[in-house]
């Protein structure tokens, strides 16, 4: 095939550049990551990314999102934030660090096909996936519970653990989630605190004391269960009728980024179907509707994720602890 003309060889780089995000073509240097994401997943995320985009080189730093935000806190205080971007936990951290202007505004990324609870309405914040809690059950249990509401009956009474919201980020958008949508509201928690419940640590401590038989019932995020099930734990896990709540993993980009453009070139993979398959293979339930779940979960329309909203939950977090913390003896 002969070769373009100068000419021509600048319309048609001049085309393609009208059709890739800006992001794509400008994607180079070093960007810094700050992520929530067990290290395994992490490294493959930014393997994933770097083959994408060889130009950029990727230093990440992988810590809980509260020990982070702490660590960002000092940061922030010392006027010297590290992170271009973070890929953390829930949205109810990114509302707050929206709140304080810590943010940068992407509107142009392409959430076309995602649902509109699924990421900020000014594009300030994105959810890459999907991590549910439901209820994990022992195989010895003497029922196989259906309903969040059939863990309040008499066989359950003194059989169930649950993470603490004091400790799990998931535990405290769950909490707000089945208080905001369940007709009992906090009634359904000062039943199970009625029901020696136990209140301690997270989903990690809660799926081992049901696997182990030390308590028959509990509520976790679903991977845990799912994966651990298939390496032969005695558990099942049920997505309950009324539905679940979730964390989505969201990602930001920092308004001190020193790399926005490799930021956003991130943001964009995480979002493209490729990065959604890449959360697909590491066994968690894809944000994008169109790609398929794991292996072990049902499909997508047999799951109802409950309204949920994170500008509230943030307003209402430390009423909730302190709630809880009281009812638990925390």
């Amino acid at each position: 095939m002969p070769a373009l003309s100068p000419r021509l060889a600048l319309i048609a780089s001049t085309a393609l550049a009208l059709t890739l995000p800006a992001s794509a073509l400008a994607a180079e240097g070093r960007l810094v990551l700050c992520t929530s994401q067990p290290n395994a997943d992490a490294q493959q995320t930014v393997d994933a990314f770097i083959a994408a985009h060889p130009g950029v080189e990727v230093e990440w730093v992988r810590d809980g999102t509260t020990q982070m935000m702490a660590r960002l806190a000092t940061e922030f205080e010392a006027g010297n934030p590290q992170p271009d971007v973070l890929l953390i936990a829930d949205m109810v951290t990114m509302e707050g660090l929206e709140a304080e202007g810590r943010l940068m505004a992407y509107p142009e990324a392409d959430t076309a096909a995602y649902d509109e609870g699924l990421y900020d309405p000014e594009g300030y914040y994105f959810s890459t996936k999907l991590i549910t809690t439901g209820i994990v059950y022992n195989t010895a249990a003497p029922f196989t519970p259906e309903s969040w509401l059939d863990l309040l009956g008499d066989d359950a009474n003194g059989q169930i653990r649950i993470p603490s919201p004091l400790t799990s980020g998931a535990a405290l958008i769950h909490l707000e989630t089945l208080t905001s949508n369940l007709d009992m509201g906090w009634d359904y928690y000062e039943t199970l605190a009625e029901m020696d419940t136990v209140a301690a640590g997270g989903n990690g401590g809660t799926f081992n004391a049901v696997a182990g038989g030390e308590q028959l019932f509990g509520m976790v995020v679903d991977f845990l269960a799912i994966r651990e099930k298939a390496n032969g734990a005695p558990v099942e896990f049920v997505f309950p009728t009324e539905g679940v709540s979730a964390v989505t993993e969201p990602v930001a980009i920092l308004s001190t980024a020193q790399n926005p453009d490799a930021a956003k070139a991130f943001v964009d993979f995480l979002l493209s179907p490729e990065g959604q398959q890449l959360a697909a293979n590491q066994g968690y339930v894809p944000a994008h509707p169109d790609i398929p779940l794991p292996p072990g979960f049902p499909t997508r329309d047999a799951i109802t994720v409950m309204p949920f909203d994170p500008a509230q939950a943030l307003a209402n977090s430390e009423e909730n602890r302190l709630r809880f913390a009281d009812l638990f003896g925390q």
